[in-house]
């Protein structure tokens, strides 16, 4: 948890500097589980909270919000820390041989944006933007995903304008995932989907069964749909829903397979 900010006065980000993204010991585990498991897995290089979470934690959340109107030069050297960073450690694993590149900030609250969309236009995405082109260029074929809870309908034009192909974690309870697939389904996979903040902690197995039918039915139509919990699973929710929500997925895809 977070437990101060190292760059909650002015002062401080003259001198801050930003831990090395290049010391080898930071990919010695995406070395070994792309030799053991490429050939049978799809592997994810993980870059989350990749500007403004980063950015926030250093600086403080209310004061970096505060800043974005009234000190934009300090915010653009506040973002360009952990950007520079993360985009080091997204070539690296780019280059590594990763098949997806997971980018994202939560950006949304549970029915509206925390920052408004033309701030996150200004401060975030051009550099989502080079991101996104750079490691593209290392290897055109690694898919990008982009991760944000809850709200964040305004920005998704821009995401696929910027080259995002997958969008996470889709929360329904703050966005349709049907409405979500009719609009952009052509353009966009989704991952995630299942409500983690009712249908899986709160409700029956049988309406935890109906909640991934649904999705199968609807956003997984002609594809484009990784099925999941909208987080990783939480200690609230109890195990028989877990597992209803596993055996479906699996019976499902089987029967499938079988016609």
């Amino acid at each position: 948890e977070i437990v101060g900010h190292p760059l909650g006065e002015d002062e401080a980000l003259a001198s801050y500097r930003a831990p090395d993204p290049h010391r080898p010991e930071l990919y010695t585990e995406a070395i070994r589980v792309l030799k053991e498991f490429q050939k049978d897995y799809w592997i994810v290089g993980v870059v989350v909270t990749t500007i403004f979470e980063t950015a926030w934690a250093l600086r403080g959340f209310e004061r970096t919000l505060l800043d974005m109107v009234r000190n934009p030069e300090l915010v653009e050297r506040l973002f360009d820390i952990p950007f520079f960073y993360h985009l080091e450690v997204a070539k690296k694993l780019t280059a590594l041989g990763v098949d997806m590149v997971w980018l994202g900030d939560d950006v949304g609250a549970q029915d509206r944006m925390l920052l408004s969309p033309s701030h996150w236009r200004r401060f975030l995405k051009p550099r989502m933007a080079r991101l996104i082109s750079e490691v593209k260029n290392i290897n055109p074929g690694v898919k990008v995903a982009y991760h944000s809870d809850g709200y964040i309908y305004p920005i998704i034009p821009d995401l696929i304008e910027i080259g995002v192909e997958v969008l996470n974690p889709v929360q329904p309870g703050s966005m349709d995932p049907s409405w979500l697939k009719r609009e952009f389904g052509d353009r966009l996979c989704f991952w995630g989907t299942l409500d983690l903040q009712h249908t899986l902690p709160f409700g029956t197995p049988a309406e935890v069964e109906q909640e991934v039918l649904e999705r199968l039915k609807t956003v997984g139509c002609n594809g484009g749909l990784i099925i999941g919990p909208t987080h990783h699973i939480q200690l609230d929710v109890p195990l028989e829903n877990f597992w209803a929500m596993v055996e479906t997925v699996h019976r499902v895809y089987y029967s499938h397979l079988r016609e």
